[in-house]
C-alpha cells in the first residue's frame, strides 16, 4: 500500500514522519499497509530507518478510555522487556491525542509470524504442530504469572486488594446493565444465579498478584516457524491481579473431549488438539502455583467471558452490531454457562 493509499484520517503519513524525526527516528516512511482498521484499534505496519515497526492507534471513533488503555498498554510493553515473555518490544510512544488527530499512539517492533487463532497455515494440519503450539501458549502464560510486577516498574499499575472479591459482582454489573439496550430480551443465562452464588461463596482465601494479560487466547499470540510464541499481543486488558483468571479464562473456551465451545479457531478446527487436563498439568509443572481450587478459576473464566460475548449480542439486538455475530457470541455464552455448570 503506498503512502497515497493510507487514509490520512487513521494515520498521516506526513505528520507521523515528522514526530518520528523529533524522536530521533530519521527515515522516511516507507510501504505502510494496513493491519487492521476495526473498531477496537488500527494498525499500521510500516518501515522507516531501516527496520520494521507497527503503530497502533485507537480507532476514530474511540471509546471513552481509548487513549488510556492504550497508554496502559505501552507501560506493559516496556515492563516485559528482558523478562523472557515474548512481546512485541516498543519503540516510541506519543501521548499527545493531537499530533495524529483523536487519539495517542504507540511504535513497535513488527514481529513476523502467523496467528494461531485465524491463520489458515498448512502447518496446523499436522497434530503434533497443534499440540506443539498449546504447549507453547501455556508456558508462555505460566512464565507471564512469574514476573515479577513490582522489580518491573509495574506496583501501582493494578488494586490487587480484594481483587478476586469484586471479581463476580464486576461482572454481574456487567450483565444487568444489557437490560439497557433496546431489543435485547434478558432471558437469564442458563445457570446465572448458581454460577454466580458459587463463585461468591468460593472465592479463594489468598492469592499472589502478578501480571495478567486479560485476554489470553490463541487469537492474540503470534507463532514462530519453529512453533514457539514469538509474541502475546493487544495487552489492552492487562492489570495486576490473579494470574491464574488468566489460566481459567484460558481453559474455559478450551475444547475438551466432549465438546468445543467456540468454533472458528483455526488451532482446533484443523483438528484434535491437547485437551484442558494436559495442559493443566504443564502449567502446574512450570509455575510455582497452587492449582488445588483450579476449577473456581475455570468457572470465573466461563461466567466473565460468558458476559462479554453475551453483551455483543444485547449490542446487536438494538443495531450495535453485526446480528450474525450477535447470535453467534449469544450461543457461545449459553455453552460457557452450561460449562461453568
Amino acid at each position: 500500500m503506498s503512502p497515497a493509499a493510507l487514509d490520512p484520517a487513521m494515520v498521516d503519513v506526513d505528520r507521523l514522519t515528522d514526530w518520528l524525526t523529533a524522536q530521533g527516528i530519521i527515515g522516511q516512511v516507507e510501504s505502510p499497509t494496513l493491519l487492521a482498521a476495526g473498531t477496537q484499534n488500527i494498525l499500521v505496519r510500516f518501515r522507516v530507518g531501516g527496520r520494521d515497526v507497527v503503530l497502533r492507534r485507537p480507532p476514530l471513533k474511540p471509546r471513552a478510555r481509548n487513549n488510556e488503555l492504550l497508554l496502559r498498554e505501552t507501560r506493559v510493553l516496556r515492563a516485559l522487556d528482558g523478562t523472557g515473555v515474548p512481546h512485541p518490544a516498543l519503540v516510541a510512544v506519543c501521548d499527545d491525542p493531537e499530533v495524529l488527530g483523536n487519539g495517542v499512539f504507540y511504535i513497535m517492533e513488527a514481529v513476523d509470524g502467523f496467528n494461531p487463532g485465524e491463520s489458515a497455515n498448512d502447518v496446523l494440519t499436522g497434530r503434533a504442530a497443534r499440540d506443539a503450539v498449546a504447549e507453547a501458549m501455556i508456558d508462555v502464560l505460566a512464565d507471564l504469572g512469574a514476573v515479577d510486577h513490582v522489580r518491573a516498574g509495574l506496583a501501582d499499575f493494578g488494586r490487587p486488594e480484594g481483587f478476586l472479591e469484586r471479581q463476580t459482582e464486576r461482572w454481574a454489573r456487567d450483565y444487568a446493565s444489557y437490560r439497557e439496550f433496546e431489543g435485547y430480551p434478558g432471558d437469564p443465562l442458563p445457570g446465572f444465579q448458581s454460577v454466580r452464588d458459587y463463585l461468591a461463596a468460593n472465592v479463594p482465601s489468598e492469592f499472589r498478584p502478578g501480571i495478567m494479560h486479560g485476554d489470553y487466547h490463541p487469537g492474540n499470540v503470534l507463532c514462530a516457524d519453529d512453533l514457539s510464541i514469538a509474541a502475546v499481543v493487544d495487552w489492552e486488558m492487562a492489570t495486576i491481579g490473579d494470574p491464574l483468571l488468566d489460566l481459567g479464562r484460558f481453559l474455559a473456551m478450551w475444547p475438551d473431549e466432549h465438546e468445543r465451545i467456540v468454533d472458528g479457531i483455526a488451532l482446533w478446527d484443523a483438528g484434535p488438539v491437547v485437551g484442558p487436563h494436559e495442559l493443566t498439568v504443564r502449567y502446574a509443572a512450570r509455575s510455582q502455583r497452587s492449582l488445588d481450587e483450579l476449577p473456581w478459576y475455570v468457572v470465573m473464566g466461563c461466567f466473565k467471558l460468558g458476559i462479554v460475548m453475551e453483551g455483543t449480542y444485547a449490542r446487536a439486538c438494538a443495531g450495535l452490531a453485526s446480528q450474525r455475530t450477535g447470535e453467534l457470541f449469544h450461543g457461545i455464552a449459553i455453552r460457557l454457562f452450561l460449562r461453568a455448570l
